[in-house]
């Protein structure tokens, strides 16, 4: 009997130590029944008290007594994906109030011992079980917000708090939404606290990210929620010049990022901020081909007829770079078909002098003067002609 009670006794440590695959366990002050933690720290230096957590489950010590010769029935296999991890169900229905439950409304056979955890990948559920067994939290910051999930899922309060705390030391403008996501679908209301509270400090810069335009788009819901709840404490950006927000606006509109124009614009940047050669961001958007930008300065009140250093409109931008799409909305928003740059060139000597026959056709549809003559007395035709331009000299030469 000694013998047998032994031999399970090596299988148990056997099993501690191979779910044991983690470094330097973190030192806090728990027992079986709860958790004290410290504090909560982020990056923008602000800290929240976690205070006494207790387990959401009764998690008394694993009589391991009981697992002696209980037989085949007393082990069950996990499967998350590729990963094939062997537990015993009384450790996991004392850790885990989901576990406990699962093993009361299913009646598993000896012989297909098994649960298949569609919502866990393997490596997580590897660190799940370890805390389980040894009731040591994992240092590992890169997994932090997979085990905070896992650990909600499971109903495991302590672990939860924990990644909440891991995953707010790794807060930054580019995770600072996809924080506040985690946290707030996961009901994780210190990350969620703490989350916010960084985005408050950093209002733009987060905003402006590629982050927050993929949170945007992917779970627009739950981000409406985060804007409602930051905007509950209305950010001060007067720490923000004007001519930091121009900047930033144009920057926005070079890069295309409709998401980030709408915001800069929704905290007040000008629209009509220029650059050191007085080009804006509708000069930017035109140029560049990018459509829905220029249509969203458009709106809120941009000059169509903007002047650079050179003269130039957006519409020259456009017709000199072969955006026929920005041609025909910047022409449907009343930009003068016919400005003149500083050396007396139209949009359509642009046009013509590069070769541009889908702007040209465009600019004549919108009404653009085909017989006007810039500074040396060149019309659209005579520079179509003198760069060789066939397709084009066919369109400005017939009547």
């Amino acid at each position: 009997m000694f013998r047998r009670s032994f031999s399970w006794f090596i299988h148990i440590f056997v099993a501690v130590v191979i779910f044991t695959g983690y470094s330097h366990p973190v030192s806090v002050t728990e027992s079986y029944t709860g958790v004290t933690l410290n504090t909560l720290t982020t990056d923008s230096s602000e800290s929240l008290t976690v205070g006494r957590v207790q387990e959401a489950e009764e998690a008394t010590a694993v009589d391991l007594g009981a697992l002696l010769d209980a037989g085949d029935g007393a082990m069950v296999t996990l499967l998350a994906g590729d990963t094939r991890l062997v537990a015993h169900r009384a450790v996991l229905a004392a850790r885990s109030p989901v576990f406990a439950d699962m093993f009361r409304r299913v009646t598993l056979e000896a012989s297909s011992s098994q649960l298949v955890l569609s919502d866990t990948e393997g490596p997580v559920l590897r660190q799940v079980l370890a805390y389980l067994y040894t009731l040591q939290v994992p240092q590992l910051p890169s997994m932090a917000p997979q085990l905070l999930v896992a650990a909600d899922v499971y109903g495991l309060s302590v672990l939860k708090a924990h990644c909440e705390q891991q995953v707010a030391a790794q807060l930054s403008v580019e995770t600072a939404a996809a924080t506040g996501v985690l946290a707030i679908r996961h009901s994780a209301n210190r990350l969620k606290q703490a989350a916010v509270a960084f985005i408050k400090a950093h209002l733009l810069s987060v905003m402006v990210t590629q982050g927050w335009a993929e949170a945007v788009v992917n779970d627009p819901q739950t981000i409406a929620e985060l804007v409602h709840l930051i905007a509950e404490t209305p950010t001060d950006t007067r720490d923000l010049s004007g001519e930091e927000k121009g900047k930033m606006l144009i920057a926005a509109a070079k890069e295309g990022s409709v998401s980030k124009v709408q915001t800069l614009l929704t905290v007040g940047a000008d629209v009509e901020a220029v650059d050191e050669n007085q080009q804006n961001s509708l000069h930017w958007a035109a140029a560049r081909g990018h459509l829905e930008v220029a249509r969203r300065l458009l709106e809120d009140g941009a000059d169509v007829n903007a002047r650079d250093r050179w003269q130039n409109t957006p519409l020259h931008q456009a017709a000199w770079n072969d955006h026929a799409p920005g041609v025909r909305l910047l022409a449907a928003s009343s930009a003068d078909h016919n400005a003149r740059d500083h050396t007396g060139n139209t949009p359509l000597h642009d046009a013509a002098r590069r070769g541009h026959p889908h702007v040209a056709t465009a600019l004549l549809e919108a009404g653009a003067d085909r017989e006007v003559r810039n500074d040396n007395g060149d019309t659209p035709l005579d520079l179509a002609e003198r760069n060789n331009h066939q397709q084009l000299i066919d369109i400005l030469g017939s009547s």
